[in-house]
């Protein structure tokens, strides 16, 4: 295999990096932006390297405490504010970034109107989680309990728990989440980063993580932010291609993006017998 070209860059060089699911997590700057500007939201910072934000109805909970397990970030929606969380979605220290913003950027533009805008009949409503693997022609892995879709690069996936699984598990364990999605050189056994929804986590919410993970649009690092072992598996510029510039001229106009795009496609994929859209459950 012949070396990669990041191989002779100073760590601190700047480039652009495609795919995105193996482009390490960057800045975490790209989800504080969007926190820090949503109306209303608090922010608290703890231990000076902690950081904590909360919706102004009280019912999301945005978590990003370095030291913890996971070390990246937890997410959590109840109907109740001072109620246990009807799902909850953490994304470990390795996951991009990018997929964290996207994530937060469709929940700060929909949790407003208690996301209906997002069902079936609203008007943001767009491809779910799974219509984008499906596009994408990811391979569904005949015989895997728990199944698995793999995109066609075969460096991420998808991990659909089959059986019934507890909530409250989900709740307390993220790796007992009916949804894992993963990437890496092998993103099933030994993935880079691991991202976990629990079964209540609104598909348009997955959807927006998915489609900024498979977008072909490059992604800014530095050279050292991208994982050693990536280094052979990832295209690598030194400039800002011009789709990339013009993506990133198109969020600065745009604060919310309600409808996520997918650069790929999946074919069979095993769905959870769960109702497409959990509106509004009882409170605890």
């Amino acid at each position: 295999m012949p070396p990669s070209p990041l191989d002779d860059l100073d760590p601190n060089t700047e480039v652009f990096v495609s795919p995105v699911h193996l482009a390490g997590a960057g800045s975490r700057d790209v989800v504080f932006n969007i926190l820090d500007s949503a109306p209303g939201w608090s922010k608290t910072v703890a231990f000076e390297t902690d950081t904590y934000y909360t919706s102004p109805c009280q019912r999301v909970r945005i978590a990003n405490p370095l030291e913890s397990y996971y070390g990246g970030w937890t997410i959590t929606f109840s109907e109740d504010p001072l109620g246990v969380p009807d799902w909850i979605s953490t994304f470990d220290r390795g996951t991009p970034n990018e997929a964290v913003a996207a994530f937060a950027r469709v929940l700060v533009h929909s949790l407003p109107g208690n996301f209906r805008d997002y069902f079936s009949d609203g008007k943001h409503y767009g491809p779910g989680p799974e219509q984008l693997i499906r596009d994408g022609e990811w391979e569904f892995v005949r015989g895997s309990r728990p199944h698995l879709n793999v995109a066609p690069d075969g460096h991420m996936a998808l991990r659909t728990r089959d059986g019934w699984v507890h909530e409250y598990n989900e709740l307390l364990v993220p790796a007992k989440s009916l949804w894992r999605l993963s990437a890496g050189p092998d993103p099933v056994h030994a993935p880079t980063w691991r991202a976990f929804f629990s079964g209540k986590t609104h598909p348009h919410l997955r959807a927006a993580a998915i489609a900024a993970l498979i977008s072909s649009t490059p992604v800014p690092r530095f050279a050292a932010d991208i994982p050693e072992h990536h280094h052979r598996l990832v295209d690598v510029h030194r400039t800002a291609p011009t789709a990339t510039v013009r993506a990133q001229a198109a969020l600065t106009r745009t604060p919310h993006v309600p409808k996520p795009t997918s650069a790929i496609n999946a074919p069979t994929l095993t769905t959870n017998p769960r109702p497409a859209h959990g509106r509004s459950r009882r409170q605890r």
